[in-house]
């Protein structure tokens, strides 16, 4: 498995989305393979196109499924389970990762070469899409997968580092990781963290991406 985190500051002194980046390589990284996206309302390129629809339409890229996080694929729902379901604009199955699952199955991922996470994330322990990206983390190292994280800056910043470390033992799905509540890095850099911090020998580190 792969995971290629795509510069905040690839092209500096504009900032660029992981999104962006992505189109700016002509989708390099995912050319001609079948995708799968974990993505929510905040999931958007600099003007404003859902992930989804840049996906959708990138050349030379099969989106095939999409994954939702707590409040759904549009951020409108409220509740503690959430269903599977059908995206109205593309007819793309929607699959939720806050219901009866919380990763990616197999059988999902058998259909799938690679699975792209954009998110907006605010550095802070207890929003559940960090566990989420964990999760699904381990479900494509698994499965023998690409995961793609499409990085953007955090709206609190990554200048402050604050908060108790989380207790030992008391790990769930709103406190996965043992750091700080406030740990000032962007969901990118979290995710090299997670997998600097695995030992799991079958996951790989595309470092030239990650600023």
């Amino acid at each position: 498995t792969e995971i290629y985190t795509l510069s905040l500051h690839d092209a500096l002194p504009i900032l660029l989305l992981g999104v962006d980046v992505l189109a700016r390589d002509k989708f390099k990284q995912l050319a001609g393979k079948r995708v799968g996206l974990i993505t929510n309302q905040t999931g958007l390129n600099s003007a404003g196109v859902t992930t989804i629809d840049v996906l959708h339409d990138a050349p030379d890229v099969k989106l095939a499924a999409l994954f939702s996080p707590e409040h759904g694929i549009r951020g409108a729902l409220d509740q503690p389970k959430i269903d599977d379901s059908t995206d109205e604009k593309t007819g793309l199955p929607v699959y939720s990762l806050y219901g009866e699952r919380r990763k990616p199955t197999k059988e999902q991922l058998d259909k799938l070469d690679a699975l792209v996470f954009d998110v907006q994330d605010v550095g802070c322990r207890f929003y559940t899409n960090t566990a989420t990206m964990a999760l699904s983390m381990e479900a494509a190292a698994a499965a023998g997968k690409e995961f793609v994280v499409l990085d953007r800056p955090d709206p609190i910043g990554g200048e402050v580092i604050e908060g108790p470390m989380l207790d030992a033992g008391k790990e769930s799905f709103v406190g996965i990781f043992d750091m700080p509540l406030r740990y000032g890095l962007t969901i990118g850099e979290l995710a090299a963290y997670i997998l600097a911090s695995s030992d799991r020998k079958s996951t790989r580190l595309n470092s030239s991406h990650i600023t």
